[in-house]
């Protein structure tokens, strides 16, 4: 800043297409713990399974890691970046479901063989399009092999994985579980279950789930981003059993939370800052790069090593 402040952000994603995804460090540090959480071979922090190490940062569904991790957020809940913390949780616990099956590392495990699709023209697209860009048929970092099937909600396919096992997947299914658990702990939110007993809470209504589930199958649009605007428009039309609601969020411009908590930079004395302002403190873009700092560190400190996985 132009006062000689300064903040850190760091990132939680990376391009497929990335130079960085070929670094293992930078891998540990994104992948693992923001996008495939380690399931454990499904097993609880007091059982040491026997499998290979590989076998354990396989991501699993509601794994006890996860849940794990959702207590760890549950004490951040009243901190000024609890409700930014707890989209993060949302995203992580929803790809465990979503991410079944990989890992966030580069290792032959993630290799897929004999990919198919209920849609072989989907399917034959999608190759197009990502070898066009440099990605391989073998992509041994986390799914990239299977290239974007399992973020796909409306689609069904198998696939033989990297240790020749036959996998079948139908992602309605697994995003319509998926939508139920976050609700669960969504529902142990609302009502200060800091202990995240997902078991006790009610979930989704047979309504709410038919709803959604018509919602995962209708909106089939090739592009992600075609069908997030579809989603937003949808509930917008108060189509999900609960009264309408307008959301929105610019990556970029002046309505960005970046924009509006640094805005313009400019050049002083050869360099290029931002002119501070004591709003920056609270702004949203620093209580969400606060909450993505405090998520990854105590993942990677605490949640982790219980379980006896080192990572960074």
């Amino acid at each position: 800043f132009d006062n000689g402040a300064m903040y850190d952000r760091i990132v939680s994603a990376h391009k497929m297409l990335d130079y960085r995804n070929t670094q293992e460090l930078a891998n540990h540090k994104v992948w693992i713990p923001f996008h495939f959480l380690p399931g454990n071979q499904g097993f609880p922090s007091n059982v040491k399974p026997d499998g290979r190490f590989i076998h354990r940062l396989v991501c699993k569904p509601d794994s006890a890691v996860a849940r794990d991790m959702l207590r760890m957020v549950a004490t951040h809940w009243y901190k000024p970046y609890g409700v930014h913390l707890m989209g993060i949780a949302m995203h992580v616990y929803a790809d465990t479901f979503a991410h079944q099956g990989f890992a966030g590392v580069i290792h032959d495990y993630n290799k897929v063989d004999n990919l198919e699709s209920s849609s072989s023209s989907l399917l034959q697209r999608i190759k197009d399009d990502l070898f066009s860009g440099g990605v391989s048929a073998s992509s041994p970092l986390g799914h990239g092999a299977a290239l974007s099937f399992p973020d796909r909600p409306y689609t069904s396919w198998n696939y033989l994985n990297g240790e020749g096992e036959h996998v079948v997947r139908d992602n309605t299914l697994i995003f319509l579980q998926a939508a139920d658990a976050m609700c669960k702990a969504l529902q142990c939110w609302k009502h200060g279950d800091a202990e995240i007993n997902i078991d006790n809470q009610p979930g989704l209504t047979t309504q709410q789930r038919s709803l959604i589930e018509h919602a995962l199958t209708t909106i089939d649009d090739e592009d992600g981003e075609a069908r997030h605007t579809k989603w937003l428009e949808w509930l917008r039309e108060g189509k999900f059993g609960f009264a309408a609601v307008d959301l929105s969020f610019d990556k970029d411009g002046e309505n960005s939370w970046k924009q509006q908590a640094r805005g313009q930079g400019f050049t002083q004395d050869g360099k290029f800052v931002y002119r501070y302002s004591s709003s920056f403190l609270n702004s949203d873009w620093k209580l969400f790069h606060d909450a993505l700092k405090t998520y990854r560190i105590e993942v990677i400190r605490d949640v982790l090593p219980k379980y006896g996985i080192c990572i960074a």
